[in-house]
């Protein structure tokens, strides 16, 4: 069923308070009762697989508890195979093992959620198609005029080109990666009054990862069905420095209902107004509350297929000098150095197509 505008609004403004580094403005106050949101999906790379669980709840700018924890979640397919995802600490995020089920073309797909509470919620079955290959993955430099001055931003535009299967009904989703050496694995801060600083070289070679973590960039084949899908944008390449950009970029191949889904919450999100402004209608996700049908669940799970290509972008012959992020800091003689640990922000382990 759908779920009131208002209570939309408010699960997905706690939503780009989860998964974005931006803070928004909110009301001292405001209460709704509690809703479960899902996040994840299953695909045809090798797992794991991870799903991630909370809630609105009533909550104030002093406080907020959003973790769905104890929850049993389980994956599983139309042939039979089914899996019990971990959960991960601090909580709240569930995990399928590495080596375990493995996301396959042509099958269906369904996740099951029963809370620590008893409440139960599954989702639709949702069919897995194979995303067709890139047939090419390019970069155009463009000094973009800066607003209100006489400056300019220079950059690099990303582009895909890939070819349309002849069935039409065929929908999109397109994400990014980015890696970067690094020689600083950690940052002290010296003197808080004055901001300074020193960083602490890695023990080993390290890798910083910057993602599209917020991509709502989606598309279909309506228009160009069965043709060459040409200049797909995919992100835009800064000049902080001269060396290789190196980019891994993702094709997904989507279901009607996650492209219908994913398209209205970006058309939420890019509503300008203030939290009470109307704002477009977002029709249900794919999840539905067994236990008590009338309670709305929020968010989308998926099966989806994936192609993946490398680019790398030279940035060395850019015209004038990069705009340089901060600089790292070493003490001489050295200190001790800091363990590259792997999380989604920083990994020891080399990027598939990394060229010294």
């Amino acid at each position: 069923m759908k779920a009131p505008i208002r209570l939309w609004v408010v699960a997905w403004a706690v939503l780009a308070l989860v998964f974005s580094c931006i803070r928004e403005y909110q009301p001292a106050s405001v209460s709704t009762s509690p809703k479960l949101i899902v996040e994840g999906q299953v695909t045809d790379q090798p797992g794991p697989y991870t799903v991630r669980l909370t809630r609105t709840a009533d909550y104030s700018i002093r406080s907020i508890n959003l973790l769905e924890e104890g929850a049993t979640v389980i994956l599983a397919d139309d042939a039979g195979n089914r899996e019990t995802l971990l959960e991960q600490a601090p909580g709240g995020t569930y995990r399928t093992r590495p080596g375990g089920l493995q996301g396959v073309a042509g099958r269906r797909y369904t996740l099951t959620i029963t809370t620590r509470a008893g409440k139960r919620y599954q989702s639709s079955a949702e069919l897995l198609t194979a995303a067709p290959p890139i047939t090419r993955a390019y970069a155009e430099y463009r000094a973009e005029p800066l607003a209100l001055t006489r400056s300019e931003v220079s950059g690099w535009d990303v582009y895909i080109d890939t070819k349309d299967p002849e069935t039409p009904g065929n929908f999109y989703r397109y994400e990014w990666t980015n890696y970067q050496d690094t020689a600083s694995c950690a940052t002290i801060i010296d003197d808080v009054r004055t901001g300074a600083y020193h960083d602490l070289r890695c023990c080993t070679p390290c890798w910083e990862i910057n993602r599209c973590y917020n991509c709502l960039n989606v598309n279909s084949d309506v228009n160009i069905n069965g043709k060459t899908l040409s200049r797909q944008f995919i992100m835009r390449v800064p000049y902080t420095s001269r060396k290789t950009y190196y980019l891994e970029i993702e094709q997904q191949a989507i279901s009607k209902g996650a492209y219908d889904f994913w398209k209205r919450v970006r058309q939420l999100t890019q509503n300008v107004g203030g939290l009470f402004d109307a704002a477009p209608a977002v029709s249900d996700g794919n999840l539905r509350c067994i236990s008590d049908p009338a309670e709305p669940v929020f968010g989308y799970f998926s099966a989806t297929g994936v192609t993946v290509v490398p680019l790398l972008v030279n940035r060395r012959n850019a015209p004038g000098p990069p705009d340089v992020s901060r600089p790292a800091i070493f003490r001489v003689p050295p200190d001790p150095c800091a363990v590259c640990e792997n999380t989604i922000y920083r990994t020891p382990n080399r990027p598939r197509w990394w060229v010294d």
